[in-house]
């Protein structure tokens, strides 16, 4: 049993068995170390007393201790094998540990690298692809020193492997502590390495890629930034020019044929701008942070302007058209616009006119439909001149008339009404348009009173800087409001 060398291939803790084992087998030993001594006391003591049969008892002595002797010597010769081979296997426990602590993370950071480095990205922008090759570069830097602790994981191994073959272990097993092999480790090592130069070729190719799109953004929007402000400018201006009243209908269409024809040679422009949103699409590109117009917003206000101006151009033609047919004057029309221009929509007076000018409820009121109710409206009103004719026979064929005369010759609400109003409105005037008698007057204009007395509210007396001559030689008072014909006229247009 001392003699066999199962040690050789035990592991660590089946040495730490036999160690035991072999103490207790020591213990035991020492146990019958007192027989022996005992075995050669009395052989010594027979040798004393001339035993006659003393050589045999001497070599039957001497061969008991022989065999006690090199029993103890097998059994000290056990024990250090046990004991070499314990401590052999301790270190390389220890070596086998510390391989593991260090290979187990090794080997999740290869294979998170061979993940990353594998992975597909999707960017968008120059800054991205940027940042992927800021992180690609940080962790080429991180090689070396990833490589510098797989040459150390693979010394521990080595140094099993060495510890092995110099003291003749013969291992029973593998690592305890873990599966990861050397081998592995190289190979996933090789694979990481491999994987770096493709991952670089791909991020180079989609930095000129990106490079490529952020040149077809600029473009666009370079294009884009002019035409939106300019398509919006033209939409303005033609508003400006159906509202506004310059010149005449025939002024405002030739204008509004300039701008079609100004607008017409600037479709080569979006058709290069649809060119370059082709370009885009094809590119895949979604965004575009150098601009807030799209291409479907300038194809909208496109059509939009188009529409317009079309419209705007249609609509003072038929205004030409109505015009020449009803006998409306360039004045009329102009103030049939300023009417339609400020529709004063707090007026009762709105929901019947819209009811006549949008029977449909549509909410919108065409200029054309104005003028065709404009045109309605004022067909049968007297004009300016033929007021002026009837207050003339009203005042005796002068050029004034008195507030006798307005009681007597118009109903008594409308009297009081133009009385009323004139109160309110005229001062008290001189009302010959050319003096009769040129060489008395000493003045031919009007004769304002104080801003605090008005027409028939006069208390006070005002001299007139007219001689005798004159219609009214006295003081105007109240007793004789003499306003002019024009004034009667503007007030009734009220």
């Amino acid at each position: 049993m001392l003699r066999q060398k199962d040690y050789e291939t035990a592991t660590l803790s089946e040495i730490k068995a036999l160690l035991k084992k072999h103490e207790a087998f020591e213990s035991d030993l020492a146990a019958h170390q007192d027989r022996v001594e005992q075995i050669a006391a009395i052989a010594q003591e027979l040798n004393e007393l001339d035993y006659y049969d003393s050589p045999n008892v001497n070599a039957r002595c001497q061969k008991i201790c022989d065999q006690w002797d090199s029993l103890g010597a097998l059994t000290q010769k056990r024990r250090e094998a046990l004991e070499r081979t314990e401590k052999l296997l301790e270190t390389i426990d220890q070596l086998y540990l510390e391989y593991a602590k260090r290979a187990a993370p090794f080997n999740n950071w290869m294979e998170g690298a061979m993940e990353d480095l594998q992975d597909t990205f999707i960017v968008h922008t120059i800054e991205e692809i940027q940042g992927l090759t800021t992180a690609h570069e940080q962790f080429k830097a991180t090689l070396p020193d990833a490589d510098k602790e797989r040459l150390a994981i693979l010394g521990i191994h080595n140094e099993v492997s060495k510890i092995v073959q110099t003291y003749h272990v013969n291992m029973a097993g593998t690592n305890p502590y873990t599966t990861i092999t050397p081998q592995e480790i190289n190979g996933k090592w090789d694979h990481v390495r491999q994987l770096v130069p493709r991952r670089d070729q791909a991020l180079t190719e989609e930095h000129a890629r990106q490079q490529h799109n952020e040149r077809l953004r600029k473009q666009f929007a370079a294009q884009a930034n002019v035409i939106g402000p300019w398509i919006q400018t033209k939409m303005e201006e033609i508003g400006r020019i159906s509202i506004e009243m310059h010149g005449t209908l025939e002024d405002q269409l030739s204008h509004l044929r300039q701008y079609e024809k100004s607008i017409v040679n600037y479709k080569p422009k979006i058709d290069q701008l649809e060119g370059d949103h082709q370009l885009i699409q094809e590119a895949l590109i979604f965004d575009n942070k150098h601009t807030n117009y799209t291409m479907e917003h300038i194809r909208v206000g496109w059509e939009q302007l188009l529409t317009t101006i079309a419209r705007t151009i249609n609509e003072v033609e038929n205004q030409i058209l109505t015009r020449d047919a009803k006998g409306i004057s360039q004045e009329q029309m102009n103030e049939f616009r300023a009417s339609f221009n400020h529709f004063d929509r707090g007026e009762a007076e709105f929901a019947r006119i819209m009811s006549i000018v949008d029977p449909n409820r549509l909410g919108v009121v065409t200029f054309q439909a104005f003028i065709d109710f404009m045109s309605r409206e004022t067909a049968d009103t007297d004009t300016a001149d033929q007021v002026m004719a009837s207050f003339k026979i009203l005042a005796g064929d002068k050029n004034y008339i008195t507030v006798d005369e307005l009681r007597r010759e118009l109903p008594p609400d409308q009297a009081e009404y133009c009385i009323a109003r004139i109160a309110a409105t005229t001062p008290c005037r001189v009302l010959w348009t050319t003096c009769p008698s040129p060489r008395r007057c000493t003045a031919r204009a009007t004769s304002n009173p104080p801003a605090q007395a008005s027409a028939l509210a006069l208390p006070a007396v005002h001299p007139l800087p007219c001689a005798p001559c004159c219609p009214i030689s006295r003081p105007c008072s109240a007793g004789s409001l003499l306003p002019t014909l024009p004034a009667l006229l503007a007030l009734t247009n009220k």
